[in-house]
């Protein structure tokens, strides 16, 4: 469910590069808005509508945790809320602390789909000949990480079918789930020294310049979507930077006025909803 499978990496690399570039740079209401709703866009085109649904039920406490948290240690604004005994609650803090969970929880989804979109084959086609070490860690690092919370799930089952060893208190489940961890961490090193030894044994960093399992090929098509992501980029940072320019969160907030720039941002974000249903319309017909 790739929406950039039947493209060149460079293409998914610069628009989830670029989005989670302005997602994190854009604190403004309605950029955050749209970044979180083409996050969970994208995620439904390449996981499904159902890893979406999942996604929320971190998600909205991320934004509440972040919101509660502003408002606890941030005491700035002109419009009070509620008192908390000498502590004052101001709508300013409980927006910006909203703005800033929503933008923290957006740059998430996007790397859950950038997760997706670009494997480490993918990765190691792009960066493998410039960086080709720090290509590696990443690329190895992405494929470890899903790896050890898999088998952190096996073995956790694996400990508690043991119904006669069961642990009565709290105590004993701490111990149980440090257990879990212990094993974690000798099956990867384990695995460790036997990825190494293999790496060695076919070659990795004798001197030869690698290659890739797959050839991509940066065709014409594949230039001319690259190219408009980049001018859709490049364009709504100047954009972001126009609107964030003429938002003020302290001391008091300023009106959220109807402007074209949303309309950019929102085109760039429907990027892999639009090549999601070109795939689908495709096969259809």
């Amino acid at each position: 469910m790739n929406p950039f499978a039947a493209w060149h990496p460079a293409v998914a690399f610069a628009f989830f590069a670029g989005v989670i570039a302005l997602s994190m740079a854009a604190m403004h209401p309605v950029y955050v808005a749209l970044s979180c709703a083409g996050a969970l866009g994208c995620l439904a085109a390449v996981r499904g509508g159902r890893a979406a649904l999942r996604a929320l039920a971190w998600a909205v406490p991320l934004v509440a945790v972040v919101a509660a948290a502003n408002c606890l240690f941030v005491a700035s604004g002109s419009t009070e809320i509620v008192r908390v005994g000498t502590r004052a609650v101001y709508v300013e803090a409980l927006a910006y602390g909203l703005v800033a969970g929503g933008m923290l929880a957006s740059v998430l989804l996007w790397f859950s789909s950038y997760a997706v979109c670009m494997g480490s084959e993918d990765t190691l086609a792009l960066f493998g000949r410039a960086l080709p070490t720090t290509t590696l860690m990443v690329s190895q690092v992405m494929r470890l990480v899903p790896q050890f919370v898999r088998r952190g799930r096996i073995v956790a089952a694996v400990q508690d079918a043991a119904s006669a060893a069961a642990p009565a208190t709290a105590r004993e489940r701490a111990r149980g789930r440090l257990r879990v961890t212990s094993v974690l961490m000798g099956w990867g090193m384990e695995d460790g020294l036997i990825r190494s030894d293999a790496m060695r044994a076919r070659g990795y960093d004798c001197g030869v310049r690698r290659t890739t399992y797959r050839r991509y090929r940066f065709g014409a098509v594949d230039a001319a979507l690259a190219g408009t992501v980049v001018a859709l980029v490049v364009a709504n940072a100047a954009l972001a930077f126009v609107a964030c320019g003429q938002f003020r969160f302290y001391p008091a907030l300023s009106a959220l006025v109807p402007w074209w720039g949303y309309g950019a941002y929102a085109l760039l974000l429907a990027v892999p909803i639009m090549l999601r249903a070109r795939e689908w319309w495709l096969w259809r017909k």
